[in-house]
């Protein structure tokens, strides 16, 4: 007989450590949307956060201090990335500043690597992650705990996108750039601000995944999770990041349980890049993505 209950275990553990996957992705929208860059800087921007975090905690440095300081030096990485590369790089082709954010990339973990060292740092928020039985279910506390902050960061930026001349100015940029600049905007001061919230979010990716994985330079292939979530939300959507999130969690360890036994195991790691690859046969522009309409 299928175990329900079994199942339901499998689905909430899914959907709740794709929350993890849908936190690297929202740094790829905030950059994507506004400017058209794919930011594939944004998992060594989270390695960075990471071990600057746990080295400064390590050092005997209070934790909120520490916080407090790595969150100061992720919004000035942010501010300096779009001033020093990608400023100079405006109007150039989606290819050119998809190469310099790349190279981007392997600076930030050659920083990295120059100021904290290469060794791998465990890193404890305070949260076990165990679970705890609700309804019979079996959830892990700290998927839970990711889940929270998550969605508190959302609803943070959500709120901030809404209510704020600044948040007002980033919808008009992500509408159409140059309409905004018909109005007066200015685009580089638009851009520093995507770029620091983009930092805040590695911190906060950062944080989670080094919890989860340890600080490690392998941390910034975590990337790549956010890849198929890009794919099935759309890479212009922070409601598609969110709900491609929980879609590719969900899927990679239901696949993985259920699918996975007829394929000798082992299939979670590239489950998830079938099922983008299967969807952008169907609909490339992703579930929440701007469909792009051309006049030939």
């Amino acid at each position: 007989m299928f175990d329900y209950q079994f199942f339901i275990e499998v689905l909430v553990g899914g959907l709740l450590s794709g929350v993890m996957y849908s936190l690297v992705a929202i740094g790829f929208v905030l950059i994507y949307k506004t400017s058209g860059v794919l930011n594939f800087a944004q998992g060594a921007m989270l390695l960075f956060a990471a071990l600057t975090f746990v080295s400064l905690a390590e050092r005997g440095v209070p934790f909120w201090l520490a916080l407090g300081t790595t969150l100061v030096i992720m919004v000035a990485l942010g501010v300096a990335i779009e001033r020093t590369v990608l400023r100079p790089l405006v109007n150039q082709s989606p290819m050119t500043l998809f190469m310099a954010t790349l190279g981007l990339s392997y600076v930030i973990e050659g920083a990295a690597q120059l100021l904290w060292g290469t060794q791998v740092h465990g890193l404890n928020l305070g949260i076990d992650d165990v679970p705890f039985e609700l309804g019979g279910v079996l959830i892990s506390q700290f998927d839970l705990f990711a889940a929270v902050i998550a969605g508190a960061i959302v609803t943070a930026f959500a709120l901030f996108f809404r209510f704020t001349r600044t948040g007002l100015a980033f919808r008009a940029v992500a509408d159409d750039q140059f309409a905004a600049l018909a109005v007066g905007l200015r685009l580089p001061r638009v851009w520093a601000a995507v770029w620091t919230a983009a930092g805040i979010v590695a911190l906060v990716a950062g944080l989670l995944w080094g919890a989860r994985l340890g600080v490690q330079f392998s941390l910034s292939l975590v990337v790549l999770k956010a890849l198929p979530v890009l794919v099935l939300g759309g890479f212009d959507s922070v409601a598609g990041a969110i709900v491609g999130g929980v879609l590719i969690g969900a899927i990679e360890k239901l696949a993985e349980v259920y699918v996975g036994p007829f394929f000798g195991g082992g299939i979670e790691a590239w489950a998830a890049y079938v099922v983008a690859l299967g969807f952008l046969l169907v609909r490339p522009s992703g579930l929440f993505g701007q469909k792009l309409v051309e006049r030939v």
